[in-house]
């Protein structure tokens, strides 16, 4: 089994993805889903997040070249970007959705230097907006965004849109796709169900 479905089977076992077709979440954007992952939950099971370090890694060094520093997304990409920035030996920043509204009114905490080469860590790319607004503002402090490494994604048409908008990268652990095919094949899902899930992604 590749990584991709080792760590797809792995979110649906622990839970980290709940499959609901039949009675669709409601995302924060609106968008009605029978999909709900929480990668959060992938803190708490050393084998897992070891899977996705490895995947992490592999990704910036396949993918991107020259990196002077792993940047976290504030609050869930933090700890994958610090395994992340642990197993490479590079430093390590976080970036806030916003900056503080007291002290200082960081946005980025920890130390970047202009011209640096940074990789930014998410956990879950829906539409990436969250995403991309932290690597703008890794961009506007000086430093070169090489692009984007997140666990898992929706594989939305409009986050394709949005990172080709902004002229990034985007490489993930697992996906939809990679995530309904081990459904499939490990029966977490009835064929109704799986009619439904596909029929969503389109």
């Amino acid at each position: 089994m590749i990584l991709a479905q080792e760590v797809a089977q792995s979110l649906l076992e622990i839970k980290a993805v709940t499959l609901r077709p039949k009675q669709p979440f409601t995302w924060a954007s609106g968008i009605k889903s029978p999909i709900y992952c929480d990668n959060r939950m992938t803190i708490s099971y050393p084998i897992v997040r070891q899977l996705i370090c490895d995947g992490l890694t592999k990704i910036i060094q396949t993918n991107y070249e020259n990196v002077d520093v792993i940047a976290g997304t504030a609050t869930a990409g933090i700890p994958h970007a610090s395994w992340v920035a642990e197993r490479l030996n590079l430093p390590l920043v976080y970036v806030r959705s916003q900056p503080k509204d007291h002290g200082q009114g960081k946005q980025i905490e920890g130390v970047l230097k202009a011209k640096q080469n940074v990789v930014v860590i998410d956990d879950l790319i829906s539409t990436g907006q969250s995403v991309l607004g932290a690597a703008k503002a890794v961009a506007e402090s000086g430093a070169n965004v090489l692009g984007v490494a997140g666990i898992f994604s929706y594989q939305l048409q409009s986050a394709t849109d949005n990172f080709a908008t902004a002229k990034l990268a985007l490489h993930t652990v697992t996906d939809y796709t990679t995530l309904i095919d081990v459904a499939k094949k490990e029966k977490f899902v009835d064929k109704d169900d799986l009619d439904v899930l596909r029929q969503w992604r389109r």
